[in-house]
C-alpha cells in the first residue's frame, strides 16, 4: 500500500497522475533511530572539521573560488556538459570561446549563479525570490535559456527516459496550480525548520525541491546549490566548501531509489541516511584537499628559495595561482602591477622551478598552468561509469529539456 506521509498521487483531468507533496516537516516526525543518530553525529563532526580546516588556510578566499569552479564542473557534467575544470580555467584566462567546448559557458554560469547567491544571502534570506534569481543567472544565454529562466513553470513537466510521453513518465511533479501551494509551503519550511538539526533540514529541503520540480530546466543544479546556501545561511559553514555532486553522481541509482521511496513509501529516514553519508564523505574529501593545499603552498614557497621568485612579487604571484591557476604573462603582470618584462622573467623562473607549466605550445599568447594545484581537484573528476542523462533523469515536456 502506498504511503501518504510524503504526499499522494492524484489523477488529473487529462488522465495522468501527478504527485502532490505534503508540507514539511514530515508527519509523523522523523524517527531518529540509532543509525540515523550516528550518521548525523558523524556528518556534524566531519562538516565541523571541514569548516575548521578552512580557518588554517593562509587566505581562504584564494581557495574558495576553486572549490566553486570544481563544483560547477561536476554539477554541470551531471547534466550532460563535456567541459572540464581545465577547460573552464583556460576559458577564463584566454577568453577565446572558439577554442573551448561550446558548453563551457554553462559551467561559467553555474559559477556566476553560486557567487551571486552567496552574495545575495548577505541581504536576502533564502527564499522563492532568491531561488528565481539564481535560476535566472544559471540559464541566462545558454542551453535552456528558452525555458523561462527565473520563472516557475506554468505547464506540466515530467521525469522519465528522453522522448517518453507524459503517460510513460517515471515521475510527474505537481501541476502548476498545486505547485504554487507546494512552493509556498516549501518557503515557510526554509524560514522555519523548528527544532530540526540543520543537516536534517537541508536534506529534507533538497528532496522536497526535487519533488516539486518547479522549473522547466535546471532543477537538479538549483537543488544542489540549495544545500550549500542553507549551510552558509545557517552559519554551519563560514565558506562554501561542501558540495555533493560527486557523491550523488557516483551513487546515482541509489539517489533515484531514495527519492522514489520518499514518494511511494514516505521513507524520509532512508533518504536522510543516504544524504548524511554523502555529507560525511564529501566533507572528509574536501578537508583532505584543504590540507593538501596548505602543504603544497609551503612546499612551493620553500622551493622558491632566495632567488628572483622569492621576492614580494613572487610570493604574491604564487598566492594568486591558488585563485587563478591558469594565466598568461600579461595576466600575471596586470595582477602584480609590473611591466610585461618583469612578469615574463618571474613566470619563466616559476617554469624553471617546476611550479608552472606552459600548456599551449604556442610562441605567442602562451598560457601557464599550476598543474600540481589543479591536480588536487582533478583527482576527484567524474570517472565512475554511469548511464547518460541528468541526475534527476531527463525531464520531458512540450520540448525536450533536462533535469
Amino acid at each position: 500500500m502506498t504511503s501518504t506521509r510524503a504526499g499522494r498521487y492524484l489523477s488529473q483531468p487529462t488522465g495522468y497522475r501527478a504527485f502532490i507533496p505534503e508540507p514539511l516537516p514530515p508527519h509523523p516526525p522523523i524517527t531518529m533511530d540509532q543509525e540515523l543518530v550516528r550518521l548525523l553525529s558523524d556528518a556534524d563532526r566531519d562538516l565541523g572539521r571541514l569548516d575548521g580546516v578552512a580557518t588554517v588556510l593562509p587566505d581562504p578566499n584564494l581557495f574558495v573560488a576553486m572549490y566553486v569552479r570544481h563544483e560547477a564542473v561536476l554539477s554541470s557534467q551531471i547534466e550532460g556538459t563535456q567541459s572540464t575544470l581545465e577547460d573552464l580555467l583556460e576559458f577564463e584566462a584566454d577568453a577565446k570561446p572558439n577554442t573551448q567546448p561550446k558548453d563551457v559557458e554553462e559551467v561559467l554560469n553555474y559559477v556566476r549563479a553560486m557567487n551571486y547567491g552567496l552574495s545575495r544571502l548577505k541581504e536576502l534570506p533564502l527564499s522563492l525570490r532568491l531561488i528565481r534569481e539564481i535560476h535566472q543567472k544559471l540559464l541566462e544565454g545558454v542551453r535552456g535559456g528558452n525555458r523561462s529562466p527565473g520563472e516557475f513553470r506554468t505547464t506540466q513537466n515530467w521525469v522519465g527516459p528522453r522522448g517518453c510521453s507524459l503517460s510513460q513518465a517515471e515521475f510527474v511533479p505537481p501541476p502548476p496550480h498545486e505547485m504554487t501551494q507546494a512552493l509556498g509551503d516549501f518557503e515557510r519550511f526554509l524560514h522555519n525548520a523548528g527544532n530540526l538539526p540543520v543537516l536534517v533540514h537541508c536534506g529534507l529541503a533538497h528532496a522536497q525541491f526535487e519533488t516539486i520540480h518547479p522549473f522547466l530546466d535546471g532543477n537538479g543544479r538549483v537543488g544542489r546549490l540549495l544545500i550549500t546556501f542553507l549551510l552558509c545561511q545557517r552559519d554551519v559553514l563560514r565558506r562554501p566548501l561542501l558540495y555533493l555532486s560527486y557523491y550523488l553522481k557516483a551513487h546515482r541509482a541509489q539517489y533515484y531509489d531514495r527519492l522514489t521511496a520518499i514518494r511511494s513509501d514516505g521513507d524520509w529516514e532512508g533518504w536522510l541516511k543516504f544524504f548524511l553519508r554523502g555529507v560525511s564523505e564529501s566533507s572528509r574529501t574536501a578537508t583532505q584537499t584543504a590540507r593538501d593545499i596548505v602543504d603544497l603552498r609551503e612546499r612551493h614557497r620553500s622551493m622558491m628559495g632566495t632567488g628572483r621568485a622569492a621576492g614580494a612579487k613572487g610570493l604574491l604571484l604564487l598566492d594568486h595561482l591558488f585563485h587563478q591557476p591558469i594565466l598568461s604573462v600579461r595576466g600575471a603582470g596586470e595582477h602584480l602591477g609590473c611591466s610585461y618584462v618583469t612578469a615574463a622573467h618571474l613566470v619563466a623562473e616559476f617554469v624553471r622551478l617546476g611550479i608552472l607549466q606552459e600548456v599551449t605550445g604556442r610562441q605567442r599568447n602562451r598560457l601557464y598552468r599550476y598543474q600540481t594545484y589543479v591536480d588536487l581537484f582533478q583527482k576527484q573528476a567524474l570517472k565512475t561509469p554511469e548511464e547518460p542523462g541528468s541526475l534527476d533523469a531527463p525531464t520531458a515536456g512540450p520540448e525536450q529539456v533536462r533535469e
